[in-house]
């Protein structure tokens, strides 16, 4: 459900889940099992939605999300080269985790790799979760506190490294060529 209604965290369910497995009610496999294969139902569908109908949806609305065909273009262009990297990391990031699968679909990765590498990176985050709510037992309240403190800390980092990355573009952009006199690429 996260993946396609992030209102329900998984910072707060599976280290509730991690509890019940501490008190022997749930066995650890099959709670990672299915918290993974329900990260990665949420996720093909969000896949399937950029692979048929992204690309149209985000150039159709692109005025309210101040997108145009140049900018999607080199977004997808940098999907393209780090995407794999993205998919698997963006599994444990708050937010990313249900965002990275419509660039996904948008640049049309393959679905087996895409399939791969989230099912990777949910069943580390997934196992982290649970094994943390196992950890504290009955305070398992804590861990999903520092789960989400961590994540968003983790998310501050990614953010922080997406203004800098885009900062410096726009300055590198920005600067005068040598040959330019005014400073706007025309010549006098």
């Amino acid at each position: 459900m996260e993946n396609l209604f992030p209102p329900i965290p998984s910072e707060v369910i599976l280290p509730l889940a991690g509890f019940y497995v501490g008190e022997g009610l749930l066995a650890f496999v099959p709670a990672v099992a299915a918290a993974t294969l329900g990260s990665l139902a949420g996720a093909l569908a969000l896949y399937a939605l950029g692979r048929f109908g992204g690309r149209p949806l985000v150039l159709r609305y692109g005025r309210l999300l101040r997108v145009d065909e140049p900018r999607l273009a080199r977004a997808e262009g940098w999907f393209e080269r780090h995407g794999d990297a993205v998919v698997l990391l963006g599994r444990m990031v708050p937010g990313a985790r249900s965002i990275v699968s419509i660039p996904a679909g948008l640049t049309e990765m393959p679905v087996l790799r895409f399939s791969l590498l989230t099912a990777i990176g949910s069943t580390v985050w997934n196992a982290a979760l649970i094994g943390a709510g196992m950890a504290l037992g009955a305070n398992w309240e804590q861990a999903s506190d520092v789960v989400g403190q961590a994540s968003n800390l983790a998310l501050a980092a990614l953010a922080a490294t997406a203004i800098a990355l885009a900062l410096w573009a726009w300055r590198r952009h920005a600067r005068p060529s040598p040959g330019d006199r005014d400073g706007n690429g025309a010549d006098e």
